[in-house]
């Protein structure tokens, strides 16, 4: 039997700007911008559910039914610092890990009962740890696959551990309401009510042909799930095809000033990450969206760089392209592809381009260990 870990960050942006500004505790936070805007609620407090808010409603709905909460923009980069200082503590025990998303990590403990004893007493343990040193709630999964982990971890939020005994998966499952299985969305739920199916155990009464016949590869992989399997083993690298940035605006902008402006914010944001994963990009991608929604998408492929200012001409030149229309910007973005990784040439004497990159350096040390706000590049 494998033994696998699903770690997920309780309410993760709330969590780190609850660490940011402790006034926040207790009281309603919805991380999403501004309540009158266009965007959806990206995380909530505990709190700000108990109104009926939830993750991707929008922020316009979350504000009509809770207009005393506290509605933050959120610091992102905050969230990708504290999200690797936890998986830095998860590596110092974790044979396998696979980071799922920035809140949510898998780790494999097939074979450690000897080393750590109890596997809910270490989920305990590395529980706590996280919680003393970093500020953050967490709760487990843990099960055979990924799939049972994964919805074990949902079971006693927050802070909550769930240990689903080896050979019991289909019991534990099988009163949970049907849109507990990942990969069932709405359009789904709604297919399957209508026929009767409402709880897991509904759905392994029929045979895998049943759902075969009825849905293909996507039914016989619900009854699968619905009956306990899942993926028992960890993707442990990810090949990264590209890095991008996008924002909309909160009213439609026609200013092409404040438009590079944001352009400008978001490359650097961009070539930041870049360089934190040692690469170097060699096609430039922008995305344009007018208040009409009409969305273009332009790239160019250019010498493989991890500079700021030249990805931003580029980015800058293919946007006043793309902008022909007399029309009010709703969203633009930035991102980079074909990636190479960096190697960097020992020479005797400093050249610009040697500064140029010590310069960088120092840049993103002060970013990562302040904030993104603390310096800015001059145009």
């Amino acid at each position: 039997m494998r033994t696998i870990f699903h770690l997920d960050l309780d309410a993760f942006f709330v969590s780190v700007e609850r660490i940011l500004d402790p006034t926040l505790k207790g009281k309603p936070v919805i991380v999403g911008g501004n309540p009158h805007g266009r965007g959806v609620v990206a995380a909530c407090s505990y709190e700000a559910r108990a109104y009926g808010l939830h993750s991707a409603l929008p922020i316009r709905q979350a504000f009509k039914l809770c207009p005393d909460g506290i509605y933050l923009h959120g610091h992102y980069d905050e969230y990708v610092r504290f999200s690797h200082a936890v998986k830095n503590i998860l590596s110092s025990y974790a044979p396998v890990i696979e980071q799922a998303s920035i809140d949510e990590f898998y780790m494999d403990f097939t074979g450690c009962r000897k080393i750590y004893g109890s596997m809910f007493s270490f989920a305990s343990k590395l529980q706590q740890e996280i919680k003393q040193k970093l500020s953050l709630p967490c709760s487990i999964g843990i099960g055979s696959n990924k799939t049972v982990a994964k919805i074990g971890s949902d079971c006693m939020k927050p802070m909550g551990i769930t240990y689903i005994i080896p050979g019991m998966e289909k019991e534990f499952l099988s009163h949970m309401p049907v849109e507990t299985i990942p990969g069932v969305g709405k359009v789904m739920l709604r297919e399957l009510n209508n026929k009767g199916f409402y709880v897991i155990g509904d759905i392994t009464k029929l045979s895998s042909y049943y759902w075969g016949s009825a849905y293909g590869k996507y039914g016989i992989d619900l009854w699968r799930k619905a009956n306990g399997h899942g993926t028992e083993y960890l993707t442990i690298e990810r090949e990264q095809k590209s890095i991008s940035k996008e924002t909309t605006f909160g009213a439609d902008e026609t200013s092409n000033e404040k438009v590079y402006e944001i352009l400008f914010e978001l490359t650097g944001k961009v070539c930041q990450t870049l360089r934190d994963e040692g690469f170097m990009a060699s096609t430039i991608n922008i995305k344009l969206r007018y208040s009409d929604f009409q969305t273009l998408i332009r790239s160019r492929t250019i010498k493989p760089t991890d500079d700021d200012k030249t990805v931003f001409e580029n980015a800058k030149d293919l946007l006043m392209k793309a902008h022909t229309r007399r029309v009010g910007v709703r969203l633009i973005g930035v991102g980079v592809s074909k990636f190479s990784n960096f190697c960097e040439q020992e020479v005797l004497f400093e050249d610009d381009e040697v500064k140029r990159k010590k310069l960088f350096r120092a840049i993103d040390f002060l970013r990562r260990k302040y904030s993104y706000s603390i310096i800015n590049f001059s145009r």
